[in-house]
């Protein structure tokens, strides 16, 4: 358009850069990118209900009133949907351009927690505060670490085979400089997370068996010596093992959240009826959020936030199958084992299968860091989904 065009038409331009960005935000007619978007919304909808309940005490006693919770929770899914859309928006050369640059802003805003702007909950550092806004800096590395790595993988691909340049610097160093930011605030159920994201991006972004092997072999000798010289992380492993029975002090959250479980029977006491919140469940809203599931909706609504979560599990591996490159899968592998297999454990901790690990459940737990990331990661999801449905039209045009 000339100089001349746009002083006759000036609102031309704005309105075509709307047009623009309708298009990219358009979500199609791809049944994978139609479920992911379902699949979260319908897992967040929820999510929002659930804190709803299981805040409401703990909120009204916090001097919040009964919404206060829930409130904060909207505020956060009102932020992190938007960011979904964009983030599902940009094409996937975008991620790649910027894999290095998120990466190393991840790795700063985590050095956060051990400023003054820093502070500990439940014994570790893992968060910080400005102004009257807390954030979880290792959820947003999360995010910058998987896209990270699938960018790095996608780049080194002519030189797979070769152990040192698949570890070199997927593991070494940048793995392991991931994760030491993050132990070094005590907070081993998130580098947990991040260390099986980091394997299931090189899992099925195509790492050797021999890479897989030396890596697992490594993660499991790190986490046996973290918690073998740990008293408490020893305590809590005792007490899930039975060596322990302080029913009052350290058994209390895993006790009372199996009751819980166990009092909602197969129908549920009905929603907003827990006992289990008013003040008997530490992290009702948060971290045991499944058991208030459990005790209000029963086995029939926890068996569906597994089977939503086992439903997100197979579309994000038909996208494995569909996507163009090295990149996709092991962006879309690691934000599946992330989201989902962050899911599971939450749940294998409710339920007495691990022990307290401290996750909370994607998309459904209050955590506004965490809502966030796992909503713009998902977005990055659909970017690669939205990038295999159009080379699927092109190759189909041929």
């Amino acid at each position: 358009m000339s100089a001349r065009t746009s002083e006759r038409e000036p609102g031309r331009a704005p309105a075509q850069a709307l047009i623009r960005l309708g298009g990219m935000l358009r979500i199609g007619s791809d049944r994978t990118v139609i479920a992911l978007y379902t699949l979260t919304l319908l897992l967040v909808g929820f999510g929002l209900i659930m804190v709803l309940s299981a805040s409401s005490i703990t909120s009204y006693l916090a001097d919040q009133g009964f919404f206060g919770g829930f409130w904060r929770q909207v505020i956060f899914a009102v932020i992190g949907i938007p960011l979904m859309l964009v983030a599902a928006a940009m094409p996937v050369s975008f991620w790649k351009r910027y894999a290095w640059a998120l990466f190393g802003l991840g790795i700063v805003l985590q050095l956060l927690v051990f400023t003054p702007l820093g502070f500990e909950v439940a014994g570790n550092r893992n968060w910080i505060q400005l102004g009257g806004v807390t954030a979880q800096p290792s959820e947003a590395l999360k995010l910058a670490l998987v896209v990270w790595v699938g960018a790095v993988m996608q780049r080194k691909e002519p030189l797979f085979g070769q152990m040192r340049h698949e570890l070199i610097p997927v593991v070494i160093p940048g793995a392991l400089i991931a994760l030491g930011v993050v132990l070094l605030g005590k907070d081993l159920g998130t580098v947990m997370i991040m260390a099986a994201l980091v394997f299931g991006a090189m899992f099925f972004g195509g790492m050797s068996w021999k890479t897989l092997g030396v890596t697992a072999i490594g993660g499991a000798l790190a986490v046996a010596f973290f918690v073998l010289s740990s008293p408490n992380r020893m305590a809590r492993l005792l007490s899930h093992a039975g060596g322990t029975d302080d029913y009052s002090g350290i058994d209390w959250q895993a006790t009372h959240g199996l009751w819980a479980l166990a009092g909602g029977g197969l129908f549920g006491v009905g929603l907003g009826n827990s006992k289990a919140k008013w003040s008997w469940l530490p992290a009702a809203d948060n971290d045991y959020i499944f058991a208030i599931i459990g005790e209000e909706l029963g086995l029939i609504g926890a068996l569906l936030v597994v089977v939503l979560f086992i439903a997100l599990t197979v579309v994000m591996l038909r996208l494995i199958v569909r996507a163009r490159d090295r990149f996709g899968r092991a962006v879309v592998g690691g934000v599946l084992v992330w989201i989902v297999g962050q899911a599971f454990v939450n749940i294998a901790v409710v339920v007495g299968v691990l022990p307290v690990l401290g996750v909370p459940l994607p998309l459904i737990s209050a955590g506004g860091t965490a809502l966030i990331a796992c909503l713009i990661a998902i977005g990055v999801v659909i970017s690669i989904a939205r990038d295999a449905a159009r080379h699927d039209e092109e190759r189909g045009l041929r």
